[in-house]
C-alpha cells in the first residue's frame, strides 16, 4: 500500500525508519559505518525493523488466536493494524523524530491505510489456514 501511495502521489519513502535504525544502533553502540555505506546500512536495518514489527505482531496474533476464539475479521483486522502502527510509530515518537499530533490528516491516512491493509490481511490470512 505505501508504494502506490508513493507511485500515485509522486512522494519518497519516509526516511523515519533509517532514522530510528541509526539512533538505535548508536544507542547500543553498534557501527553502521561512515558516508553513504552508513546511509545505506540504516536504510536496510529500517526496512528490516519495519519486517520485523509486522512479523512480530502477526506472530502475536497466531498465538493469540490459537488461545482464544478467533475475533471477525472486521475486528480482528483494525487491532492488528493499530498494534502494528504503534509499533512502528512509538519508537520514532519517543526518539522524538516525529510528533503524531502534528501530523496532517494526509500524514495520518498515509499511516493508517497501510497498516489497516496489513491487518486485515493477516487476519484474512489465519482465517483462511484455520
Amino acid at each position: 500500500m505505501s508504494y502506490g501511495d508513493m507511485l500515485l502521489r509522486g512522494r519518497s519513502a519516509s526516511g523515519i525508519p533509517a532514522q530510528i535504525a541509526d539512533r538505535l544502533a548508536d544507542r547500543a553502540q553498534v557501527p553502521l559505518g561512515d558516508g553513504e555505506d552508513k546511509d545505506n546500512r540504516a536504510q536496510a536495518a529500517g526496512a528490516l525493523l519495519g519486517y520485523a514489527i509486522g512479523l512480530g505482531a502477526g506472530a502475536a496474533y497466531g498465538l493469540l488466536r490459537y488461545r482464544r476464539p478467533a475475533l471477525p475479521i472486521w475486528l480482528a483486522g483494525p487491532l492488528l493494524g493499530a498494534a502494528a502502527m504503534a509499533g512502528a510509530d512509538a519508537p520514532a515518537t519517543a526518539l522524538r523524530l516525529t510528533d503524531p499530533t502534528s501530523w496532517s490528516p494526509t500524514s495520518w491516512a498515509s499511516d493508517v491505510v497501510p497498516h489497516l491493509a496489513y491487518g486485515l490481511t493477516t487476519a484474512a490470512a489465519y482465517r483462511a489456514m484455520g
